[in-house]
């Protein structure tokens, strides 16, 4: 038998016999069973379940399913018994904003190894469940149900737990002594909860008990206002009705007294009530910290869109392939930081709950219609080339517009060939660049041949393209230039990259990514970025520095000084630089085609490869 079919078939069955074949099936029982209705979720028998399907995560030998992400999926119907319950291995659960009904299911006590448990939005009812099976729960949410009864003893025995969230519901009933000290979040808001709130529990804000109008405690301590002493505030909760009884001592007083009585009452409660705004709204910020302050009023708008997104028109597409399950929700609650900020978008590392993360970039000045963004997206997100990076989900609404892409550890190649110049800098060797050169030209030829060969990418730069984790380049943002408002001419101007016919960012075309991935070899030979600014401060656009300076006969001056160290490479590098040269004529007929860029670009890497290994 041949080799090579050797080696792939025993691939093949590896995959196969990697597979946790039990729990496999009791999620296709769990599928087969349940009613949903979302076009998402595609789980295929012949699929591997750790690696191909949505949702699910395993181990790090594929042996178990370890976390099961399913939210938004229109499931409808109770759990089917017998089914998850058998992911015995399961430690994160989360099927939140579907309408699941009925109780939760009383085999789930064979789910020993739960951490994470997300049930919220959903039509749940009955009682909460047991948590005393469940010992190493950390997170807790069944809020906005349908729960009833009361809050069982046991969940003071989740001895790990740092979040429990059972507001809006129905619960009952006395609040149980939850004395766990690494418990930091609570909200039992909007029950019907009664008696006195424990003391282990006073350390919370009153918001979290807000909404149980027969809710009191003995004693609340409420923050101090600035330059005064604490207040013991010993009346009920705001909401519970004061007591019918009256006050012998009232009836004796005079008017003038009882007034002031009335004005006191009235500051002390408006004083209670700026309390309660200014805990609500440091609970709303420290909720929000991934976002700069400048863009926090527009997230406003975006999470009121997220708590409306169970509409069937207000969802994240998902494209075939892609194996991540998140909503709006998700992204709004991850941990995130601002990656860059560009003439299209701010762009955001988001990690996500079940700990997959993921680039979002939140998109500004969309001019194309409804539909023609989301045929747009539809092209894009069907484009699978291992140097292009794929689109995962988009989001399209009137107010919001966000492209959700994978993120690369190592950065991108602005990054790497920008930042942190000078000492203790680990410079991007030759070898490096060429890989990246490389990557990013198939990356960009493959998108030249998609729609009939005519689609575009429209914003070439370094801080698009990202390098893989064998540091080959990968070229990301494709063809939202087309879909943006046209930029005025000085932002074009100081992108560098623009070729000199292209005035309207959505009238792009193929010569000017040609034209824009020469300017990005300069950079990547030079070390210069497209616009930069000389010792003097006199502005130099990199493609006439280079020209000028090639037109002098100082090739050698044209290079990257980090480049200077490595032998053997003049050659390659000069070879390169023509390759460059021809990118960015100006006349864009004279330009060369991308696949044959590609092609030279490899022959230029594959000539050194053979000479480094004579020497």
């Amino acid at each position: 038998m041949n080799p090579l079919l050797i080696v792939i078939l025993g691939a093949f069955f590896s995959s196969i016999l990697a597979d946790p074949v039990e729990d496999k099936q009791a999620l296709l029982d769990f599928i087969e069973h349940i009613h949903h209705h979302s076009s998402s979720l595609k789980w295929s028998k012949e699929a591997s379940v750790c690696s191909a399907w949505i949702g699910v995560s395993c181990n790090s030998d594929n042996s178990r399913v370890i976390g099961l992400h399913l939210p938004g999926m229109e499931f409808q119907g109770p759990i089917p018994p017998n089914t998850l319950s058998r992911l015995s291995a399961l430690e994160f659960l989360s099927l939140r904003s579907n309408d699941i009904s009925g109780s939760v299911p009383s085999d789930f006590v064979q789910l020993k190894n739960l951490t994470t448990l997300y049930l919220q939005f959903n039509e749940f009812s009955g009682s909460l469940p047991d948590f005393s099976a469940w010992g190493n729960l950390t997170i807790v949410d069944l809020s906005s149900n349908g729960f009833n009864g009361s809050i069982p003893p046991s969940v003071s025995k989740l001895e790990h737990l740092m979040a429990l969230n059972l507001s809006n519901n129905l619960l009952s009933g006395d609040i149980p002594d939850i004395n766990i000290t690494s418990l930091q979040h609570l909200d039992l808001s909007n029950n019907n909860l009664t008696g006195t709130i424990p003391k282990s529990l006073q350390r919370f804000p009153l918001w979290v008990f807000s909404g149980n109008s027969n809710l009191s405690s003995s004693a609340i301590v409420l923050p101090p206002l600035p330059g005064q002493a604490p207040t013991i505030v010993l009346p009920p909760l705001p909401g519970q009705a004061p007591s019918s009884q009256p006050s012998k001592k009232v009836n004796r007083l005079g008017v003038p007294a009882l007034l002031g009585i009335i004005i006191g009452a009235c500051v002390l409660l408006c004083v209670l009530i700026a309390l309660l705004i200014m805990c609500y709204q440091s609970k709303k910020r420290n909720r929000r910290q991934e976002l700069p302050e400048n863009t926090r009023k527009k997230d406003f708008a975006l999470k009121k869109t997220a708590s409306e997104s169970r509409d069937k028109n207000n969802r994240l597409v998902f494209f075939e392939g892609c194996n991540l399950a998140f909503d709006l929700e998700d992204l709004l609650s991850a941990s995130a930081e601002v990656l860059g900020k560009g003439i299209f978008g701010v762009t955001y590392k988001a990690a996500l709950e079940d700990s997959t993360t993921v680039a979002v970039k939140r998109l500004k000045e969309v001019a194309s219609a409804k539909r023609e963004f989301e045929q747009q997206m539809e092209v894009i997100g069907n484009i699978r080339h291992e140097h292009v990076s794929a689109l995962r989900a988009y989001y399209n609404s009137k107010n919001e517009k966000l492209v959700v892409h994978d993120y690369y550890d190592l950065g991108s190649v602005s990054d790497l060939l920008h930042g942190k110049r000078g000492e203790g800098r680990t410079p991007l060797d030759w070898e490096t660049r060429l890989k990246i050169a490389i990557g990013a030209a198939r990356g960009i030829a493959y998108i030249h041949t998609q729609s009939n060969g005519k689609l575009v990418h429209g914003n070439i730069k370094a801080s698009n393209i990202f390098l893989n984790s064998e540091r080959y380049g990968c070229i990301s943002d494709i063809g939202l230039a087309l879909a943006m408002s046209p930029m005025p001419p000085p932002i074009l101007r100081a992108a560098g990259y623009r070729a000199p016919e292209v005035t309207d960012t959505r009238k792009a075309t193929q010569a000017s990514d040609v034209y824009s991935f020469g300017v990005f070899l300069l950079e990547l030979l030079t070390g210069k970025s497209p616009i930069h600014a000389t010792g003097s401060e006199e502005i130099v656009h990199l493609v006439r520095w280079v020209h000028s300076v090639v037109r002098e006969e100082w090739t050698a001056e044209v290079f990257d000084v980090e480049l200077l160290r490595y032998p053997n490479i003049e050659e390659e590098m000069v070879e390169m630089l023509q390759i460059a040269m021809s990118c960015v004529v100006r006349v864009p007929e004279q330009r060369l085609k991308m696949t044959d860029v590609a092609k030279m670009v490899e022959e230029n890497s594959t000539s050194w490869q053979r000479e480094a290994i004579i020497f």
